[in-house]
């Protein structure tokens, strides 16, 4: 049984205003999924963008290897995203037409212990809505707090 990785991208859910979910599968090299494995991973300023019909997630930063001899791959680089064709349409239509964007939310492995990626389409959030998040947190940790005390 493999130990499950989840990579979050915390910073999302604040910025961004989550529309809709897909689980994607990535193109990895050897040395990236043993990477991902030991959890030497980050997606926290990473997006999605289309290039010729394909998605690609962008900026996400995957750390060398330790012990990879040769053939390491580099940190920073473009890497493939997988998923059906109708829903890379849906997507790349959404994306064109109403101006959103597609931003990773959490990467991990499944049960077999392959790597997957979370992405939402998003809608970036205003500053408002930023402080009525931050408004709706600090309630429900203040209510936490009283429940723990009676």
């Amino acid at each position: 049984m493999q130990k499950t990785i989840n990579i979050l991208n915390k910073r999302a859910r604040f910025d961004y205003e989550i529309l809709d979910r897909y689980t994607a599968g990535i193109v990895l090299a050897g040395s990236e999924i043993k990477s991902i494995r030991l959890g030497k991973a980050s997606i926290a300023e990473s997006f999605c963008e289309f290039q010729n019909g394909e998605l690609f997630v962008i900026n996400s930063n995957i750390e060398e290897y330790a012990f990879s001899r040769n053939f390491g791959h580099k940190a920073k680089s473009e890497r493939k995203l997988l998923l059906n064709r109708r829903e890379l349409k849906s997507l790349e239509k959404d994306v064109q037409a109403k101006g959103l964007a597609i931003i990773p939310l959490k990467m991990f492995t499944n049960e077999k212990g392959i790597a997957k990626l979370e992405i939402g389409l998003c809608r970036g959030k205003k500053n408002y809505d930023k402080r009525e998040s931050m408004k709706e947190r600090d309630t429900k940790r203040d209510i936490d707090r009283l429940k723990k005390m009676y």
